[in-house]
Parts: structure tokens; sequence; C-alpha cells
């Protein structure tokens, strides 16, 4: 083969290269400045420390946790009950502690409500959830129906999310405990992996991993880093996630059953050294992600708008940050992000989660030893 000959196939296979990985890349966030005046916030209510999940009971009345290790209840004027009796035992240190909350499909009939926490025990500390029954003042018949595996050192990364499916089952995610990122590819422990279970913690049939030797059948998807935003899409049932990257490397990512998302051998972001992590951004068996934020939001609580107080916004992923006082919205054509909002830039607090309310108007909790849980209003007519 003449000089000329290779010469011309090694500039093809480069330029070829090049074409397949800018294919790969992900669309990044244009880093929007806030939309000022577009909506106020009122205070529902305060005084409670480090909140975390909220959600809505039937009668309008909110459940909250506070990282520490409380549950409680608050009134639909705002007025915020003592802790509930019956919580698990919960690793209150760093991230870990009581997490996130949510109630049965069936909640009407069976009272049930689902929280994840930080649970210690010998190794350390992992992800759990347990569930009990809603009675008076406590949760009554509490047991755990999950726990990752393994339990390790460390106070990071926990996750974590709780959505219910439209069959019922519940997904989980779960972070890779910081330290340990490497696990998040092995499909033998529960870290970094997004796990989906039956309501009572068993394993359903039809998940991607089950039957095979040498991997957890609980697991859903892997590769994951720190996911502590979660929601179903409103049209396909679908679970959307969005989760913590290092410095320059926050992702939206769809999620199917049984797919790689690629941490931490792709990523877009950098170690907090500045250290490079991983291969690159793409590499093939592994997924992209729907978008990608760099500088970092920091992403955690999240929802698809379905109400009627926003029209404009219905259909858009609503999201906090805790960078901090930013409430993203995301509005998506095709399964893509069409375009990028924020708001709140001057509220100058941690948004740690975002839930829609019965009433239509979004309402969120501030992440801080005096949080809030604040609901969101359109701006009042000029």
């Amino acid at each position: 083969m003449s000089r000329l000959i290779l010469s011309t196939l090694i500039a093809a296979c480069v330029v070829s290269g090049a074409s397949v990985l800018a294919q790969a890349q992900a669309p990044r966030s244009p880093t929007p400045a806030p939309v000022n005046g577009a909506v106020r916030v009122q205070t529902v209510a305060g005084g409670l420390e480090h909140p975390w999940g909220l959600a809505f009971l039937p009668n309008g009345r909110m459940l909250v946790t506070e990282r520490p290790g409380r549950l409680r209840t608050v009134e639909r004027d705002g007025r915020v009950s003592e802790p509930l009796a019956g919580v698990p035992q919960v690793q209150a240190r760093g991230q870990g502690g009581l997490l996130d909350v949510a109630l049965d499909p069936r909640f009407a009939e069976n009272r049930l409500v689902y929280l994840s926490y930080a649970e210690p025990g010998e190794g350390g500390a992992a992800t759990a959830v347990a569930r009990g029954r809603l009675g008076e003042g406590r949760l009554e018949d509490v047991r755990v129906i999950y726990r990752q595996q393994p339990k390790v050192e460390g106070s990071n990364h926990f996750g974590s999310r709780l959505v219910f499916a439209r069959d019922g089952t519940l997904f989980v995610t779960q972070g890779d405990r910081y330290s340990y990122r490497e696990q998040a590819q092995d499909l033998s422990v529960g870290l970094g992996k997004i796990v989906r279970i039956n309501p009572d913690g068993s394993i359903p049939r039809d998940n991607p991993f089950v039957g095979r030797a040498g991997v957890r059948p609980e697991i859903w998807s892997y590769g994951h880093r720190n996911v502590q935003g979660a929601a179903l899409h409103p049209q396909t049932g679908q679970l959307w996630t969005a989760e913590h990257g290092a410095r320059g490397g926050d992702e939206l990512n769809r999620l199917e059953a049984g797919k790689n998302y690629g941490w931490p051998v792709i990523t877009y972001g950098v170690d907090y050294s500045g250290a490079r992590i991983g291969e690159g951004t793409a590499k093939p068996g592994m997924e992209q992600p729907v978008y990608y934020w760099d500088p970092v939001i920091a992403p955690s609580g999240m929802t698809f708008y379905t109400g009627q107080a926003y029209p404009d916004w219905q259909g858009s992923i609503l999201i906090g940050s805790l960078r901090p006082g930013l409430l993203v919205r995301l509005t998506l054509e095709g399964g893509r992000v069409a375009r990028e909002e924020r708001y709140l830039g001057d509220l100058r607090e941690r948004i740690r989660d975002v839930r829609q309310g019965p009433d239509g108007l979004l309402y969120l909790l501030t992440d801080s030893r005096d949080g809030r849980i604040l609901r969101v209003m359109p701006a009042a007519p000029r």
C-alpha cells in the first residue's frame, strides 16, 4: 500500500471517528440568565430542619421529611405537627439522613407511606426503603422493604428519590457513595444503580437482569453517580432523572431498562481537583444524557408540570437547584430539550424538592437549618 493511500485512509478514519464522537455529544445547557418577575413565592411553613422530601395527602395536608430523621405533617394553613413516631433510625451525617417520602398508589385504601433514608449498620451505611401505615401521630407496622448492598463507610451520595411507576412498581434512585464510584459499573452491588421493586420489596419478574448469575435482580439501570431528581413522563410513563455530576457534569437522563449510563467511564464533568475522569464523554454501549449542565446546577427535586396555574408550562420539566436559588424549567419537543429557563435567581436558598400540589401550583422545599415550604405563584398582574 502506498504512503498516499495509507495517509488517506488514516485521515478518513480520524474524520470518521471525530464525526461519530460529535454525533454522540449531548446538548449542553446554554446557562441562561434567570427570568425576573415571572413568578413569586409565598411561605407556607417554616422552621423545618433541612427538609428533603414532600408528599401531598388526599386531604391537602403534606408529609415532609427532615434530614435529621423526622417526619411531620403540615396542615393546609402551614401548621407543622410534632414529629411522627415510628420512623426508622437513620444515619444523619453529611448527605445522609431521612430522605424522600412517597404515598402508595392505593393510599386511600391502605394508608401506606414509603420512606427512603441512609440506614446505619455493619460496614457503614446504605440507602434503604421502609414502609408503614399512617396512623394518628405515628407510622404503624413499619418494615424495611429494600436495602442497598453493600453498606460502606462515608456520608455522601445516597440518592434518593422514590417514584411509583404506572404498573405499581417502585423505582428507587441511589448514589455511588462517592468514594466507591467504580462500583457503579459492577452489577453485583447496588451502588450507583436505579432499582425497581414491588411495593412489598419483592422483585418484579420482568426486571432486565432477573435470572442472570452474579447480577442483583432489582437493578433497572446502572452507571449513575447520584440521582436526586426523578419523575415519570406524563404521556409515556417513562422514568426521567436529574443526576449530580462532578464538576461540569450534571445530567438529564431518560431511563431504559438494562441500560448503562456510563458513570464513571464516561462523563461531561471533571474531578473537583480538575483531573480527568474516565475515558471521555462517549463510548459504545453507554448511553448519552438527554442534556447536561456545565457549569452545574446541582439538581435535586424534579416534576413534570401538568396543571393549569401556569398554562405555558404544561409538559415542562421543573428542577430545583442547590446552587442555590434557582428553579429550572425545561421545555421538551420530541423528547429533547428545546428551551431552558431559570427563575427565582434572587431566592438565594438551596431548593431541595419540587412538587406539584393538588391546586396546580408548585411547592418547593428549601434546604437549610430553618427550611421552608414555598408556594410558587404566577406573577401578580400589573
